[in-house]
């Protein structure tokens, strides 16, 4: 059996042929799409881009909220059809940020599910306007050409366009059928925004895999809770943050029927895999590590009791700790995570960004982070996200893991607010899980837990946390509203 080609609608137009009638993605409530309807309406809707004036290389915008996921991958597979580059842009976006993205990439039009923004200098259609019967020639992208651009959260400044080529999205695609992924399972559920790097892995999984794609149109904890009692769900992708509200919204009845849980965007807190694991016994727990840059570079680790802290067991050669200066450092010690990509990405016309994140075929993940005398991976924090107080430099994630631990916290962030004696102290952020927890009872919980110098020197309780697209707290956006004693504080 010949090999399929290395292109996103290379592999499509295979996997159509070998099982047409395959639910590749379903959104519960409202549509599904095979793969002989996705392959279908994606030719005719790339004959109709080229017909407009999409040529190869030209940038088109992709804008389609979480009801739309056949839609959106009908638009994604056109335009890589039509030799163009697919940018998808997560609905959530303001106009300002989608005309952002827009100028900043050139791009020449912009494919929506029939709630255009309010934006100019394109033009814009749904994926059924372009469609035509008409057949003009159209060739099958390089592997090494662009595919793909995604816009980071812009978490800690301006978004950054990475841009993948085709090689980098079919890095691992299965060549045999008999080689799909997920076998274990009739159907995988996550509710990732599209837009983000763990939505577009989703939109692969329902190519590379056995199991198709279940969502929803709208997502909160409960209706992913009974998505996920369905019995043909075998698979679950989540966030951390979702992970949390899950475990409140399932009840107490254990899911046997699933066999993978994976997280994703975030470390895993322990107590919150350990609570996973038991409402999934049978259920691997999975923590996946990477990023918009290094995908699908990765480390995975399974929930191990024994190394909760644990987030991988790379295999020689995908990863190193360096010092700032890219130089691999001596096992044990903490320094910066490179992974190892065999077809870098690389951001979209920012080459001086470019040369400080990717490094030939390695990649700076932004993390400090370890590896012990038996291989594996731990994180100490985000490089930005370290806190430097007085003498000593605290890791936010380690103090996060202690307060989750504690049953009246829900989810938490900790941050460094500015002191004019120590330079920055830590401020945390709970939100509470049911009745609020006594601050003074709080702080002697983590006192059993922390050193003195890793203790918040304040406590604030919040409703909810701000997050991204993604599911990543948005800690600058934190930090800013701490510059005062808000209320609920200690």
């Amino acid at each position: 059996m010949s090999r399929p080609p290395r292109t996103v609608p290379g592999f499509l137009a295979w996997r159509a042929s070998l099982d047409p009638d395959h639910v590749a993605i379903e959104v519960r409530g409202g549509t599904k799409l095979t793969l002989a309807d996705w392959h279908e309406r994606a030719n005719a809707a790339a004959h109709g881009l080229r017909e407009r004036g999409v040529r190869r290389g030209d940038r088109v915008a992709l804008v389609f909220g979480p009801a739309s996921w056949p839609e959106f991958a009908v638009a994604y597979c056109a335009v890589q059809r039509a030799g163009a580059v697919a940018m998808p842009l997560t609905a959530r976006l303001s106009e300002a940020q989608i005309a952002y993205a827009l100028t900043h990439s050139g791009a020449t039009a912009l494919l929506h599910d029939g709630t255009p923004p309010n934006v100019t200098g394109v033009w814009t259609a749904t994926p059924a306007d372009v469609a035509t019967q008409t057949r003009l020639p159209l060739t099958e992208p390089m592997p090494d050409s662009p595919a793909q651009i995604l816009y980071t959260s812009g978490t800690t400044g301006r978004p950054k366009g990475v841009t993948a080529t085709h090689a980098n999205l079919t890095i691992g695609a299965p060549w045999h059928p008999k080689r799909l992924r997920l076998g274990h399972s009739n159907r995988f559920a996550h509710a990732f925004e599209i837009g983000t790097n763990a939505a577009q892995t989703m939109l692969l999984n329902a190519l590379y895999t056995k199991a198709g794609s279940l969502t929803l149109a709208r997502a909160t904890p409960a209706r992913f809770a009974r998505l996920i009692a369905d019995t043909e769900v075998g698979t679950v992708f989540l966030v951390p943050a979702l992970a949390v509200e899950l475990l409140g919204a399932l009840g107490e009845t254990p899911l046997d029927h699933v066999h993978l849980v994976g997280s994703t965007a975030a470390p895993l807190p322990p107590v919150v895999a350990r609570r996973l694991a038991s409402m999934f016994p049978n259920a691997a727990v999975v923590n996946y590590y990477t990023s918009t840059e290094a995908a699908p570079a990765q480390t995975e680790m399974i929930f191990d009791p024994g190394r909760p802290d644990a987030i991988g067991q790379p295999t020689p050669g995908t990863l190193m700790i360096a010092d700032g200066a890219g130089k691999p450092l001596r096992q044990g010690a903490t320094g910066e995570v490179w992974l190892h990509s065999s077809h870098p990405r690389e951001y979209f016309r920012d080459p001086v960004a470019t040369g400080d994140t990717f490094q030939g075929e390695w990649v700076r993940m932004g993390d400090l982070g370890r590896l012990d005398a038996d291989g594996y991976l731990y994180l100490v924090d985000r490089c930005e996200d370290v806190v430097k107080t007085g003498a000593f430099k605290v890791s936010t994630v380690e103090v996060e893991a202690a307060l989750f631990e504690h049953p009246q916290v829900a989810d938490a962030a900790v941050v460094g607010v500015p002191h004019p004696v120590l330079g920055h102290v830590l401020a945390a952020v709970v939100v509470p899980a049911g009745s609020e927890p006594s601050l003074p009872e709080l702080r002697r919980f983590l006192s059993t837990r922390l050193a003195d110098y890793q203790l918040p020197a304040r406590l604030v309780l919040r409703d909810q946390l701000p997050r991204n697209a993604g599911g990543k707290v948005h800690k600058r956006q934190l930090a800013a509203g701490l510059a005062g004693p808000p209320e609920g504080a200690a």
